[in-house]
């Protein structure tokens, strides 16, 4: 449990609403909270998958999981990776409050029954924010985004948040927008009830 001052769980949501997600760059003041422009988002629909990543999908037994590990999933990606980590322990109590209220999620991929990769996000109407992800298993970080987008479209989810684009997330899809658009993509996939999720 973290000694630093909490942050609300009710605060990280509020600020998701408007566009804006945490980064905890002073964990003994407040924490703040950030906007990019432009956005990196993978719209499911529009998903691809790398033909070296499909070739991984058919000969490995990479099935995507919803919660079974949600404690495993956030303690990887709050391991320190070369400088430090923006999910500091008390980003990590407020996550898992949401993840008690049933509004944040964990992925999981595993590879000879270990965790192998994972990834972590708010789930509020067709909208999923990719919070945070790891991979121990290079092909099962890409396993991961693949059986995701690809669950994602299968459930109605309309807009995926990968927050900043990197040439590995561009292969499958992903592609910058203006915070604009981001905003009128995000309203959209709210809807009336934004605390209902339609993915876990």
């Amino acid at each position: 449990m973290s000694t630093d001052p909490a942050v609300d769980p009710d605060e990280i949501l509020r600020a998701a609403l408007v566009g804006a997600f945490p980064m905890d760059d002073e964990p003994n003041g407040p924490v703040r909270f950030y906007t990019a422009n432009p956005r990196a988002v993978l719209i499911p629909n529009e998903r691809r998958v790398p033909r070296t990543v499909a070739r991984a999908l058919r000969g490995g037994p990479f099935e995507l999981s919803v919660d079974t590990d949600f404690d495993g999933v956030i303690a990887a990606c709050a391991a320190p990776r070369g400088g430090g980590t923006w999910l500091t322990p008390r980003l990590v109590d407020a996550y898992r409050d949401l993840h008690r209220t049933g509004t944040c999620h964990s992925f999981e991929i595993r590879s000879d029954g270990q965790l192998a990769a994972g990834l972590f996000g708010l789930c509020l109407g067709t909208f999923v924010s990719g919070e945070s992800m790891f991979h121990r298993v290079p092909s099962a970080g890409s396993a991961l985004i693949a059986r995701a987008a690809e669950a994602f479209e299968g459930r109605g989810v309309t807009l995926f948040d990968v927050q900043m684009l990197s040439p590995h997330l561009a292969r499958f899809g992903a592609r910058e927008i203006s915070h604009r658009d981001y905003l009128r993509r995000l309203a959209a996939a709210l809807g009336t009830d934004s605390r209902s999720s339609s993915v876990a």
